[in-house]
């Protein structure tokens, strides 16, 4: 039963990153750049209040994120329209933020700029 299921999740994978370009695999993700060509200002790392979860969105449009000193708990690409992000994981998974007043709310998360 366990082998069947872990063989149906890994077609549903594969069939994910093949309806998507690819672009779940890191293969080419838009940089995450203004219109004027510097690094967007929501990149750089992002930490939640206890330190438990760290997010990096990196300036070629790639993010990874730590959890309990877990490092690259997820990895995935991600894109920026104004202050929403979608998040596409390279699991197969989506998820979704939004910075408003300078934090980053991410799904269930609440980070702040690391200082």
């Amino acid at each position: 039963m366990i082998g069947k299921a872990l063989l149906v999740l890994g077609v549903l994978t594969t069939l994910t990153a093949c309806a998507d370009g690819g672009r779940g695999s890191g293969t080419g993700p838009a940089p995450a750049r203004t219109t004027g060509g510097e690094p967007h200002p929501h990149v750089g790392m992002w930490v939640t209040a206890d330190g438990r979860i760290r997010q990096e969105l990196r300036s070629d449009g790639r993010y990874e994120e730590e959890r309990d000193g877990r490092k690259r708990a997820y990895t995935g690409r991600y894109t920026v329209a104004g202050d929403h992000i979608d998040y596409f994981d390279d699991l197969g998974f989506t998820a979704t933020g939004d910075v408003r007043d300078g934090v980053l709310y991410h799904e269930h998360l609440v980070l702040h700029r690391e200082r």
